[in-house]
């Protein structure tokens, strides 16, 4: 990290924020349109890799790579608007683009304000980052980039690409499936909001020092949040599957997401908390890394 981070206001974070994105968001329109549009996904995917290096150039200038948080959960729907063009110019939409568009939309909405709720601005960085920072060294923005922006921007349009089948061009859509991809991606919307509102509450409660978050939804997920965040790109998929013109490598974003957060995410927090909490390990005996389950006892 350099001696160029200073302290800012949220409101002055706020406006700087909106900044970085409207000019990431320029890049993409840039980009896209001196690309034209023969091949949708790849265009996409320049625009997508454009606006990140525009996002991760304000990273290096602010030092603080949490700028990039938001990226997340705000490129899904310019991805699947874009997908969706010839359905947004001729507002012919059919009811399974308006289910997937909606649950997308709600989604972004959700996690969008989740992250603005609990950002204090640019005097924040993540915790994450900072551990990385400080096993990098000279190295830490190159691993930065490809870590912290660029992985996780391709992860998501790999999950977008699910969405290709469903907006781009969909054929004779299943009823029966269209409705499951609804049902298993609006669900998914409600348990990441009922576990995040959980947490929230719990932390606001001023609990003991070493307390471990272990009711509602957290006491049969250690994270709920996660199985929401997963459950939701397997809705995604879901409604390319509904489309009636299924593709096989939709299949890519799903998995890579669900293996990033089996393989990465639980094993990364799961060692924090037990460095943190005496009785996480316990904890971890008896109730479930990802799925909710019912609390049981291991050997």
């Amino acid at each position: 990290m350099n001696s160029r981070k200073r302290n800012y206001s949220r409101t002055t974070s706020l406006l700087i924020c909106l900044g970085v994105y409207f000019a990431a968001g320029a890049a993409a329109l840039f980009t896209g349109l001196n690309l034209g549009s023969d091949n949708a996904i790849l265009a996409a995917f320049a625009a997508d890799s454009a606006a990140t290096a525009v996002v991760f150039m304000f990273s290096v200038i602010f030092d603080n790579s949490s700028l990039y948080d938001p990226y997340w959960s705000v490129a899904p729907p310019l991805i699947g608007l874009y997908f969706a063009r010839n359905a947004v110019f001729s507002l012919s939409f059919s009811p399974l683009q308006w289910a997937a568009l909606g649950c997308v939309a709600l989604w972004s909405v959700r996690l969008t304000w989740n992250w603005l709720r609990n950002w204090t601005g640019l005097s924040h960085e993540d915790w994450r980052y900072l551990d990385i920072a400080a096993k990098t060294g000279k190295l830490y923005w190159p691993v930065s980039f490809l870590g912290i922006h660029y992985f996780p921007t391709v992860q998501v349009f790999l999950g977008c690409l699910s969405l290709y089948p469903c907006l781009a061009a969909p054929g004779t859509f299943s009823v029966p499936l269209g409705a499951a991809a609804f049902i298993v991606t609006a669900g998914a919307v409600f348990i990441e909001a009922k576990a995040d509102r959980q947490l929230l509450d719990f932390v606001r409660s001023g609990p003991p020092k070493g307390s471990i978050m272990a009711s509602g939804l957290w006491k049969h997920s250690r994270h709920p949040n996660y199985f929401g965040e997963v459950s939701f790109w397997w809705g995604l998929f879901l409604f390319g599957l509904a489309s009636g013109n299924f593709q096989w490598w939709t299949l890519a974003g799903p998995v890579l997401i669900t293996a990033m957060f089996l393989f990465i995410s639980i094993p990364f927090m799961d060692r924090r908390m037990l460095e943190r909490r005496p009785g996480y390990a316990e904890h971890m005996k008896k109730t479930s890394a990802l799925v909710p389950l019912p609390p049981f006892k291991r050997g």
